[in-house]
Parts: C-alpha cells; structure tokens; sequence
C-alpha cells in the first residue's frame, strides 16, 4: 500500500492559549467552577505546555461554553462533514486522482455520532461512486488513524479496490465537558478541531514521493480502558485522561515498536524519521525516554503539537505531513498512535 496524497483541512478561526484564557474568565463557567481548577486552567493556558494555538470551529469562543447536547451535536453536525470532505478533496488533488476513481472510503472519528456515517457526507459532498466501499469507524480515539489505514491496506490486498480514500476527522470543540476533576480541565485545554485525509494506493504515485506501508501492529489493553476514555455524562462526552496516561502511551509504544522491530529484522538505529502522536508535551517527554530518542527526533511532533494542539485521530496525519513537507531523511519511517482503549498501533513506512 502506497499514500499517494494527503490533505488537510482546520477551522477557519484560530485562538491562542491567551484568547482561551481570557475566555474563560468572562465566561459564566468560571463562577461555577472552584479555585482549584482556575489555578489549574491557568496554568495550563498560561505556562508553557507545548501547545501555542489550536483551531476551532466556533466563530468566537464564547460559544465554547455553550456546553448542552443539542448545541454540542449541532456543532458537530456543521462542521464534521465539511473538514472531513475539504481534506478529502485536498488529498484527491495531491494523488493526481479523480473521485470516480475512489474505491474504498474509511472515515473515524470519536467525537460526534451521526447515523447515517460520515461516510454518507463525504461521499455526496466529494461526488464519490454510489458503489464506493464505506466504512465508518468510531470509539478508537486518537488511535484511530492506524487501524484506518489497516483495513484500507485489506481492502486493497484484497483487490477489492485499487484506490481507498482515508479520512480522521475531529470536532473536539463538540465534545466539550467542564467540571472540577484535573483531567476534564486539562483536556479541554489541549484539543483543537481539524480533519486530515489520505489517498491510499496499490501503486506508488509517481509525481510523488514514494511512501509504503510496510508491515503493521497492534497492542489493547482493556485492563487500562479507564485510564483514557470518553463517558456519557448528562448525553455529553466527557473525557477521563488521568495522570498514567505519558507512561501508559511510553510502555504501550515501546511494546508495539519493539514487536514490529523483531519480526522484521530491522535495527531502531536505522529509523530516520518518528511519525508519533503526540498527545501532549508530557507523553512527548516520556515517549522520548522510553523510546530512548531525541527531542530531535521528535520535532515534527511537538511542531503540530504547538501549532494546532492535540487533533486526536489526525494528528499523526499532520505528522507525516510535516515530515515529507521537510524532506526528511529517506529510509524506515515508524508512525504509531495510541489512545482510548488502552490501545496501541504502529506501523513502518519505507520512504523514498
């Protein structure tokens, strides 16, 4: 399987973690939290935390504190399918190729739910084939972008399709919750809003460079289901992200990098770029130790990181972008996401 194109798309507004801050403090929901999480949320939107700016598909930010179902739903409904199908438009344009020539749709997500999919959006919105496979994958969290690509590559060694287009889109700014607990706060600090899409191929694209997906694991740990998760509180997602979180993402990230390595004969030292989600500036720092690389190496990360914050299931789509965008180094590329579960996926590219 060859990612013959990719494409992005993020809200049209833009806010610094000062814009949030000040937000927060004229909004109605800093009177009915306690002092404890204004300490927290200003620290957070104050200091450095590795994020500068995220992208949110509100036209102001008092509207982020609208926090009810229905507006919440709405939000998503308004703004899911336009990002998912403006970046699934974009990659179309980078792999040279039409949407007639679309075989396979796969779309996750985990912030919203619609029924039909997205993939019905998408699919009126880009004109793709009627008889196009769709595939809408839910409840994977910021792992998600990996086991979409896994079962495009099946459905392509499957010949069922020669072309499968693959999007991660997330409203974070639809899933918002507030209360007290440090986690809750902290997570609303850390997501912003943005899609990204992939066009993956059974051949290489020959006006790009060549990036193939060569050989793939996975780690579940549902003993650690409660360490990340999302709960329904009053028909709201609310996010758990407790402190296990940067060493849970390290452990899982070695196991599965060290499976891959194994199986594949292929020594770390010859790995030349580190497509990694991010989660945050701490599970950088404890993926860096655990993984035993260098800041460095993780540069591409912590640049999306700062520039949009945590896109959950895209954000290793930015990543990679970044990377090619760069002219990185060719060679063995590994890209792994992590998340809700506890889950783990990993995957080597070979890049040319």
């Amino acid at each position: 399987m060859f990612v013959n194109g990719l494409g992005t798309s993020n809200p049209a507004h833009r806010y610094s973690k000062a814009d949030c801050w000040e937000a927060f403090e004229k909004s109605d929901w800093f009177l009915k939290l306690d002092e404890r999480a204004h300490l927290i949320a200003k620290a957070v939107l104050t200091k450095d935390n590795g994020i500068a700016f995220r992208s949110l598909a509100v036209e102001s930010l008092s509207e982020v504190f609208n926090i009810d179902p229905d507006t919440l739903h709405a939000r998503f409904l308004a703004n899911a399918p336009v990002l998912g199908s403006a970046a699934g438009q974009a990659a179309l344009h980078a792999a040279n190729v039409v949407a007639h020539d679309i075989d396979g749709l796969v779309v996750s997500t985990c912030t919203g739910y619609l029924c039909p999919g997205l993939t019905s959006y998408v699919i009126e919105r880009l004109g793709l084939r009627a008889d196009v496979l769709a595939f809408d994958l839910v409840g994977q969290g910021c792992a998600a972008a990996l086991p979409n690509w896994r079962l495009a590559a099946a459905l392509l060694a499957a010949d069922s399709c020669d072309h499968v287009l693959s999007i991660c889109v997330e409203v974070c700014s639809a899933a918002m919750y507030l209360d007290n607990d440090p986690g809750v706060l902290i997570s609303a600090c850390l997501f912003g809003d943005g899609a990204r899409a992939a066009v993956l191929s059974k051949h290489p694209n020959p006006r790009r460079r060549t990036v193939e997906w060569k050989t793939f694991a996975s780690l579940v740990n549902p003993a650690e289901r409660k360490a990340l998760l999302f709960e329904t509180r009053q028909g709201m997602l609310r996010n758990v992200l407790t402190r296990p979180v940067p060493r849970l993402a390290a452990d899982h990230a070695k196991e599965v990098l060290r499976s891959v390595l194994s199986a594949e004969g292929i020594e770390p030292e010859t790995i030349t770029a580190w497509i990694m989600h991010a989660g945050g500036r701490d599970v950088l720092s404890a993926l860096q130790n655990r993984l035993n690389i260098t800041a460095d190496d993780l540069r591409y990360s912590a640049d999306m990181l700062r520039l949009y914050g945590n896109l959950s299931s895209a954000f290793v789509y930015f990543v990679l972008q970044a990377a090619l965008e760069d002219n990185a180094q060719p060679g063995w590329w590994w890209m792994s996401s992590f998340g809700a579960g506890f889950s783990c996926h990993g995957a080597m590219l070979k890049v040319e």
